[in-house]
């Protein structure tokens, strides 16, 4: 049999710093849903660290889909349940709650339809004080964008001209649209943020 699992070699040098902002931001307990989950490296490691909590991967890509199962065949964690086919951009989820959301690496590598549908479903699905994170590169206004981050943007807009880096005020501003509050922003490695933002009421 083939192997079906996919391999993201920035995933093992960016996990540990996720999982260290994840600490603080997510519930002790609950449920995790993860949007553009990916090769289904950082569920399986996170499900790991967290026992906890229920770990409940999606994407929209098939061939991603096989690959977050075939991890999950490696491991066979407890708490880490079968992938949901999601497309953020649509309105229709499987899925009628969550207590957290984690979304990695998408909003630059997706049209901004899919950032909204993900604000969208965050105000839906999460209850008062969940946490929604997102980690990945950002603009920031009055903060000089690294050179690599002003040419990795140049190549996403080359190869599909509705993606590339955000503004961070506007992804901001486009959550709190759906009730969702910004916590805190922190550095991460290799010019990247990690974005925390909080459901309101």
């Amino acid at each position: 049999m083939t192997d079906a699992r996919r391999f993201a070699p920035a995933t093992a040098r960016n996990r540990e710093p996720i999982a260290a902002v994840l600490r603080d931001a997510l519930p002790a307990e609950g449920i995790v849903l993860e949007i553009a989950s990916g090769t289904g490296e950082h569920a399986i490691f996170l499900a790991q660290v967290f026992p906890g909590l229920v770990w409940l991967p999606s994407h929209p890509d098939p061939s991603a889909i096989a690959s977050i199962r075939a991890w999950a065949e490696r491991v066979r964690l407890p708490n880490l349940r079968p992938p949901l086919t999601i497309d953020a951009a649509t309105p229709d989820w499987p899925v009628d709650h969550a207590d957290a959301m984690l979304c990695v690496n998408m909003v630059h590598i997706s049209p901004w339809d899919a950032t909204v549908g993900l604000m969208r479903a965050a105000g839906k699905l999460l209850p008062p004080g969940a946490p929604l994170v997102l980690y990945g590169p950002y603009v920031q206004q009055g903060v000089e964008t690294a050179p690599s981050n002003l040419a990795f943007d140049a190549d996403l807009r080359r190869r599909d001209e509705r993606w590339g880096l955000r503004r961070l005020e506007d992804v901001v501003a486009l959550a709190k649209g759906e009730g969702l509050r910004l916590e805190a922003v922190h550095a991460m490695p290799a010019n990247n943020l990690t974005v925390v933002l909080r459901r309101e009421g």
